[in-house]
């Protein structure tokens, strides 16, 4: 019996627990849902309830005095208020996502979800954010049990082909220019990648890297090119490998240890010349 609780938690066929409550952390019926809404004690993810109001938010594409908006005002105010949210979150800690909704039903409007790396870190910047105020309104914070977005993101919205538009029951996920966010998460990535390389290499083996061998030349190219790598890196499903020709996919020859000995001595004869 535990087990068939267990694998129906959070499903429809679940007539205890609220489904829509489990996946996007919020509901359309809200306290008068007739199943539970069960808050979780502790989560990586925040939701801050309504907190993003766009220019259009009575009439889309309309201002409140009755003048059409350029969309392009409409997504410039949206990522003003993209980049200012996340500044102040990721003080608190690593942001592994941060989705703000662009659906316009009571219980959805506005929402901004924030996932951080730790529990720990979401734990604070609750702590902090709890009677505070944004643009003259309060922040409405708490932990939300959503933490695969997959799960609560309308994949017609993504395809331009939901027929339920902003009044949807999943996320309609506002999106942000490529350079916003490679400028945002990039530097996640590039700390990431550094931290790696630094520990993947002993004392030892340091040193064969202070020699201007072809590696650097590589690396050197790869730095030039890394904006656009991150450009494909965080909007496709993962980095586009390019298929190696012959020349390349062939091993370097290898020098005699006694040649590669010598190399090595007139390098650091030379590296203790330049530095004299």
């Amino acid at each position: 019996m535990a087990e068939h609780l267990a694998s129906i938690f959070g499903t429809e066929k679940d007539r205890v627990n609220c489904p829509f409550y489990f996946k996007i952390g919020a509901c359309r019926h809200g306290d008068r849902c007739s199943r539970l809404h069960t808050r979780p004690t502790v989560s990586p993810t925040l939701l801050l309830s309504n907190m993003y109001h766009r220019p259009d938010m009575i009439t889309p594409g309309v201002e409140p005095q009755g003048q059409p908006l350029d969309p392009l005002k409409i997504q410039e105010h949206f990522e003003d208020f993209y980049e200012d949210i996340f500044e102040e979150l990721s003080k608190f800690g690593e942001i592994e996502n941060l989705n703000v909704c662009d659906n316009l039903a009571d219980h959805m409007i506005g929402n901004v979800y924030v996932q951080f790396k730790e529990e720990d870190h979401a734990a604070a910047a609750l702590q902090a954010l709890q009677g505070r105020f944004y643009s003259g309104r309060p922040i409405i914070v708490d932990f939300s049990p959503v933490t695969d977005f997959r799960e609560a993101t309308c994949r017609q919205y993504e395809e331009n082909d939901c027929n339920r538009g902003g009044y949807c029951n999943f996320m309609h996920v506002k999106m942000i220019s490529r350079d916003l966010r490679r400028k945002l998460f990039g530097k996640y990535h590039r700390r990431r990648g550094s931290r790696s390389r630094s520990r993947s290499l002993s004392p030892h083996h340091r040193r064969d890297y202070d020699r201007p061998d072809r590696r650097d030349y590589r690396d050197s190219r790869e730095r030039d090119r890394s904006g656009r790598r991150s450009h494909r890196r965080y909007d496709s499903d993962g980095p586009r490998r390019r298929s190696r020709s012959p020349r390349q996919s062939r091993s370097p020859i290898r020098e005699g240890s006694e040649e590669r000995r010598a190399r090595i001595e007139q390098w650091n004869r030379e590296r203790e010349e330049r530095q004299s």
